[in-house]
């Protein structure tokens, strides 16, 4: 099932990282790892710096992507964030966090994408 549900999250961020061109932001990471954290995309739009968090859903049964981002989760992007900013060069001053909302439907289907800028 983990493997399932690792192309499922997967799929969800191919989907989210070319909405996300189409908007305009140019990606520069994904999936960024540190023990205790994990940066889905990382892109820069405008002069800021982005950190996406990516939540692929079926259904609201269970509540929505931004509700699955609670306090633990967004204390955690945003020390891995501010490891990213600190170990690489050359990045935008300002920085943000962001997420991208991707509904799916039974075929497997794009039903929305929903971007939210700055959900810190």
């Amino acid at each position: 099932m983990f493997a399932r549900n690792q192309d499922f999250g997967n799929r969800g961020e191919d989907i989210a990282a070319r909405y996300l061109k189409d908007q305009g932001y140019k990606i520069i990471a994904r999936n960024f790892r540190i023990r205790g954290g994990e940066i889905d995309i990382i892109a820069v739009d405008s002069d800021v710096l982005a950190f996406i968090e990516v939540k692929t859903r079926t259904s609201n049964q269970f509540g929505t992507g931004l509700e699955a981002i609670g306090y633990r989760k967004l204390k955690a992007l945003i020390k891995t964030a501010q490891i990213y900013k600190a170990t690489h060069s050359n990045l935008p001053e300002a920085m943000r966090i962001d997420a991208v909302v991707v509904m799916l439907n039974k075929f497997n289907e794009t039903d929305s994408v929903e971007l939210v800028k700055n959900i810190s």
